[in-house]
């Protein structure tokens, strides 16, 4: 594709989830950037803007618009908009949180609850880039809620299922450190080791909604890149020391 993606257009295309005349949903990589920033690093929204380009066949500018956002160390399914009209009927659809999202994630140790809503506080400090969480209300912190439940464990790590509800900046990941579970690789919230690749283990598996243009219900899921999230699913998954360190 371009000249700093390595990527070829049969490649990337094994990635895209769905597609049509307004939206195009792509499986993004753990440790790629969804849009710029200051790592120089060619973002999500390029690739996605190259490949309708060739696929298209158009000359000069595309129009492509991020929908929402995915941490740069996180997996799984991100939407954008190739017209105007979708991305702003995909913003109000995001608005009356009729974007449906659900994320699986490695967390460390194994919850004593295995299903459970989480609402919670949250403050995010943008000096260090980290989301504070509290229990109660507090003047100028958000509201934050997630569902998650248990699917499966090993000896030391469980992986959940997990709803978002509000999308408040490193929800997830901040949300479930404060239960005392933090997300393995995430030293940012408390995990005991990073991953080699400077990931964590959270994917963006599902996405559903109804389409704000044609009305087709929409369900799509994102398979992980990272194996161990199918390890411990299928009861394999004893992690070994490989996993761990």
């Amino acid at each position: 594709m371009s000249q700093n993606n390595t990527e070829t257009f049969e490649e990337f295309s094994a990635r895209v989830l769905y597609e049509d005349n307004h939206i195009v949903i792509v499986n993004k990589l753990a440790g790629e950037p969804a849009q710029g920033d200051d790592s120089g690093d060619e973002p999500l929204v390029e690739k996605v803007r190259e490949y309708l380009r060739i696929r298209k066949h158009k000359e000069g500018n595309v129009f492509c618009g991020l929908i929402h956002r995915i941490d740069r160390p996180v997996s799984g399914a991100l939407a954008f908009a190739r017209t105007s009209k979708g991305l702003d009927r995909m913003n109000q659809l995001l608005k009356r949180h009729e974007l449906h999202k659900f994320y699986w994630a490695i967390v460390e140790g194994i919850p004593e609850i295995p299903q459970q809503k989480l609402v919670n506080y949250v403050f995010k400090n943008r000096e260090k880039n980290r989301t504070y969480v509290s229990d109660t209300e507090k003047e100028g912190w958000q509201y934050a809620e997630l569902d998650y439940k248990v699917l499966a464990h090993s000896e030391r790590y469980s992986l959940l299922e997990i709803e978002l509800h509000t999308g408040r900046h490193h929800q997830i990941r901040a949300q479930l450190s404060n239960i005392g579970h933090p997300i393995k690789g995430d030293l940012k919230y408390g995990a005991k080791r990073s991953e080699p690749d400077a990931s964590i283990c959270l994917h963006a598996r599902r996405l559903y909604f109804e389409h704000p243009i044609n009305h087709r219900q929409i369900f799509l899921e994102a398979e992980p890149y990272n194996p161990l999230f199918k390890r411990i699913l299928s009861g394999e998954g004893s992690v070994n020391a490989s996993d761990i360190e």
